[in-house]
């Protein structure tokens, strides 16, 4: 018998065995359970998240010859031909490829007769937002009233590209990427029952890379054990993904904190060497930073590689570098090379970082000492000339900390400035009163002109 690759080895046929998916799991089993089927589904998500899977165990519990199950027996005809994919009620249909409208014609032409064999007849059309507009609009009437015998389930990876006219007329589930924990404790599963053997932290890198994705996590997993063989062990996978391993990051946190420029670029040189993926690196190394920033705010725990960082990062530092690494990674594409990217994020995090635990803060003497009392009460108090020029002789260390010493001496107050008293308006000239009765206007000020002004004014 031919080689099955994993993702199609162990391709749920339960609704229980979906990993990643509980809420939408539990929203069709209890959709199942009590009868309250709608006529058209929506699964949107990432790619290798269970949007086909899900679409065929819905029609196996919708066709199975026990009747209507949220557990179909998977024994049964119905059940086998629908995994084996030969069901001839289940029409699968590749969106991308048949995009125009005569194929959604010829497709809807066949919605109005009987299912042959099974109790319902679905259509599955996958990658649905590949359609054109005028298919979509062919579509929009059946869809949204169908024959009780038709179910349709749309899956798609981008449903923005969906016509809202279409979202309207379905039950959309959206399905979240996976977590690496759910991912590396189901390949556990998958490699026991393969009777390999593992290192746990090659199982975590798999996790890692695989990016939420189960479908993408067993393509490496295949990768891996045509490399490894019978047992997967952390170097070589690691080699394989080219990614950086939990103790290059440690080492480079170190040489960060123990200010060492040469041993961090021969880090570089040395994961430069083994062609590692750098912006893996930039990722690991913000996560870390992540982690630590959120012991010091929060009192997270921290793992126990880490355990050992908890206070030899400032605060302030940690929240600079993380920004660092996030901006280091977003101009990498624009870097000439990878590595040229990568050293320069590295130079600008070495310049900006505290090479000791948390630096004690400069002490400053003050500029403007008190003067302590004295304890000799005979003592005769000082005169206010000597005060004035032992306060002179003190010297500002900077602009900014300068304090000016205080005078004992007085000064001259400078006059404060008077307003000009407005007469009353009988007293004003008859000119200002007629105009003030005018415009309805208040005299607030009285500027008078220079003589030679007002004679020029008068010879007007």
């Amino acid at each position: 018998m031919a080689y099955q690759v994993l993702a199609r080895k162990f391709r749920p046929n339960q609704l229980g065995e979906v990993v990643g998916q509980d809420n939408v799991v539990k929203a069709l089993t209890n959709a199942l359970i009590t009868n309250r089927l709608h006529h058209a589904y929506l699964f949107t998500g990432t790619r290798g998240v269970g949007k086909t899977t899900l679409a065929r165990i819905l029609a196996k519990c919708l066709n199975c010859e026990l009747g209507v199950t949220a557990n179909p027996c998977g024994v049964c005809e119905s059940c086998r031909s629908i995994q084996d994919g030969s069901f001839l009620d289940l029409h699968e249909v590749d969106a991308a490829s048949r995009t125009g409208v005569e194929d959604t014609r010829a497709m809807l032409e066949n919605v109005q007769w009987m299912p042959t064999t099974g109790r319902y007849k679905v259509y599955l059309i996958d990658e649905v937002h590949m359609l054109s507009t005028a298919s979509f609009n062919s579509l929009l009437k059946t869809l949204e009233e169908p024959p009780d015998h038709v179910k349709f389930i749309l899956a798609t990876t981008n449903p923005k590209k969906v016509l809202a006219t279409v979202l309207s007329r379905c039950l959309q589930f959206h399905l979240r990427n996976i977590s690496p924990p759910e991912i590396a404790e189901q390949l556990i599963k998958i490699l026991g029952q393969e009777e390999i053997t593992y290192d746990e932290e090659s199982v975590k890198s798999i996790a890692r890379a695989s990016q939420g994705s189960m479908r993408d996590a067993l393509s490496i997993t295949d990768q891996a054990i045509a490399r490894c063989g019978d047992h997967l062990d952390t170097e070589t996978v690691v080699d394989m993904l080219g990614t950086a391993r939990s103790d290059e990051v440690i080492l480079l946190l170190t040489k960060l904190a123990e200010g060492d420029r040469e041993g961090l670029f021969s880090v570089v040189q040395d994961l430069a060497s083994r062609s590692v993926d750098f912006a893996d690196v930039l990722d690991a190394l913000a996560i870390a930073l992540h982690d630590l920033a959120m012991c010091v705010s929060t009192g997270a725990k921290l793992s126990n590689d880490l355990d050992a960082f908890s206070e030899k990062f400032d605060a302030v530092w940690l929240q600079s570098g993380y920004q660092i690494l996030i901006m280091g990674g977003r101009d990498l594409q624009y870097a000439p090379s990878p590595q040229v990217g990568f050293e320069m994020t590295m130079i600008r995090l070495f310049d900006f970082a505290p090479h000791t635990a948390k630096p004690n803060p400069v002490e400053r003497k003050s500029t403007n000492p008190k003067v302590q009392p004295s304890n000799n009460k005979n003592a005769a108090p000082r005169s206010a000339s000597t005060q004035s020029s032992e306060t002179k002789s003190v010297e500002p260390v900077s602009q900014s900390t300068a304090v000016k010493p205080v005078s004992t001496v007085d000064q001259p107050k400078k006059p404060r400035a008077t307003k000009p008293k407005i007469p009353k308006m009988d007293k004003l000239p008859a000119r200002v009163q007629q105009a003030s009765n005018v415009f309805n206007a208040k005299v607030v000020k009285i500027t008078p002109l220079d003589p030679e002004s007002a004679s020029s004014q008068q010879q007007q």
